[in-house]
């Protein structure tokens, strides 16, 4: 089920009236949400809630253990067990054909005649979420750092909440199951807030990602041609415009949702093409999951603790990790060593070639943040390596014979959407939507409310699932 579809609506709206019926208690209304969050999973294909379902048993089973077990070596057989059952899941589900089709490639290079029938697995929608989600529960609890789930009706909501199961936000257990403990109620000024977001996420996802954005990049990254220099830049752009307003979409959508329920939900993006640098980037960019990453994985890799070439392994590691997290395939894993790349090149500039930022300086090196950043979004975008280096030799204009596939209105369309874009990240990085909703005139808001609505309504959206749904 998706959010920018009519049966998502039909769906809300009974949530939302179930959930504030006088004829519940709280614990009731937790057991609604939980059946609506199976329900809305399971639209996708039912039998994969079976997944969620073993995840939510070993893992709660898990916590307990945990919780109460003083023997080190049981201690590490429950981590371990959880870690084997979830990384398992996604392992077999998410890369069991990538792991084949590359065990061919490599016994057949050695000499070796072997052919195997593709698997063709089901990839079960976001199970990168939350099985990140799940393993970060069991992680605390070994860790002592939070006490297990009063219940398992509690654990098993902060396994399957609806609004961020697919694509996140990904959620710690002590920010999200504690809220679960007592009843939670939105205020009217948090309703009429969370679906004011909600607006905006639509707007984001249907209106600037597929109706605006879209159709130009699929019509560069799916040419098959050489393109021209100037067509490979619109295409990438228009690319890195797409992924940022389908994915902050989604996430502003799964913010606004939990709010209309009273759910506090922490932020995932914070206006990341005004970013001075590549660290700062991963920090307003997909924030849960660079946060996830860098707490169970950087830091046990041993961070900035053990020198700096252990330090460079570990921030490399991190990052094609997190490459790989987003897809199998390789281009996914050269994304991710790119931005590792970025990172520690950043951090030898700022050893030996330190500058002072200032307000006029600053804006240059946010665009040559930005630009970097489209680099690394054409191995993202790319089904192939082939595409990827062809689009890499057309926008440095090494191949200078390159076709013309964009029209003038495409790339005028294209620039004119990105170069705001990129300004209005500018003027808003050092504040928030909220703040900036508390200086503006509700007749004002009132006004863009009814224009993003209508737009919403006449835009010739085609019902896209969110990108992020593949990962």
């Amino acid at each position: 089920m998706l959010f920018n579809s009519l049966s998502f609506v039909a769906f809300l709206i009974v949530v939302l009236a179930l959930y504030y019926s006088k004829i519940f208690n709280w614990t009731n209304k937790k057991r609604m949400l939980l059946l609506a969050s199976y329900v809305f999973y399971g639209m996708w294909n039912p039998p994969l809630v079976v997944l969620l379902w073993i995840s939510t048993m070993v893992d709660w089973t898990a916590g307990n253990k945990l919780a109460i077990e003083e023997n080190q070596k049981k201690r590490k057989f429950w981590l371990l067990l959880s870690m084997f059952v979830n990384l398992g899941f996604l392992a077999f589900f998410k890369y069991g054909d990538f792991l084949l089709e590359n065990f061919v490639f490599l016994v057949n290079s050695i000499g070796i005649d072997f052919q195997a029938q593709p698997m063709n697995i089901i990839l079960p929608m976001g199970i990168s979420f939350y099985t990140f989600q799940t393993m970060s529960y069991t992680i605390d609890t070994y860790k002592r750092k939070i006490k297990p789930a009063k219940t398992f009706l509690d654990f098993a909501l902060y396994v399957t909440f609806f609004p961020q199961l697919v694509a996140g936000p990904i959620v710690r257990a002590k920010d999200l199951i504690t809220q679960f403990y007592d009843e939670k109620k939105a205020t009217a000024n948090q309703f009429i807030w969370g679906l004011f977001l909600l607006t905006i996420g639509l707007f984001q996802k249907v209106v600037m990602a597929d109706t605006l954005l879209a159709d130009t990049s699929d019509a560069v990254f799916g040419s098959g041609k050489l393109l021209h220099g100037i067509d490979a830049w619109i295409g990438t752009i228009a690319f890195s415009g797409q992924i940022f307003f389908d994915f902050a979409g989604y996430s502003t959508c799964a913010i606004g949702i939990a709010l209309m329920l009273g759910i506090i939900l922490p932020d995932n993006f914070k206006y990341p093409y005004a970013s001075l640098g590549f660290s700062e980037f991963w920090k307003r960019w997909h924030i849960s999951l660079s946060s996830w990453l860098k707490d169970y994985l950087y830091i046990p890799l041993g961070g900035n603790r053990f020198g700096i070439t252990r330090m460079y392994v570990a921030l490399i590691l991190t990052m094609l990790l997190g490459g790989l997290w987003h897809g199998a395939a390789w281009t996914f894993i050269v994304w991710g060593g790119l931005h590792g790349l970025y990172l520690i090149l950043e951090k030898l500039q700022k050893q030996y070639l330190p500058f002072k930022i200032t307000k006029w300086n600053g804006i240059f090196l946010a665009f040559i943040t930005f630009s970097c950043i489209n680099i690394t979004w054409v191995f993202f975008r790319a089904r192939e390596f082939n595409t990827a280096w062809s689009m890499i030799k057309s926008m440095f204009y090494v191949q200078m014979d390159g076709e013309k596939v964009l029209s003038l209105f495409d790339i005028i369309k294209v620039s004119t959407v990105i170069a705001i874009l990129f300004i209005c990240h500018w003027l808003m990085r050092n504040t928030s939507m909220k703040e900036v909703s508390l200086k503006t005139s509700p007749w004002v808001l009132g006004i863009v409310w009814a224009i993003m609505f209508f737009i919403i309504c006449i835009a010739q959206g085609n019902g896209e699932q969110f990108i992020y749904f593949q990962f």
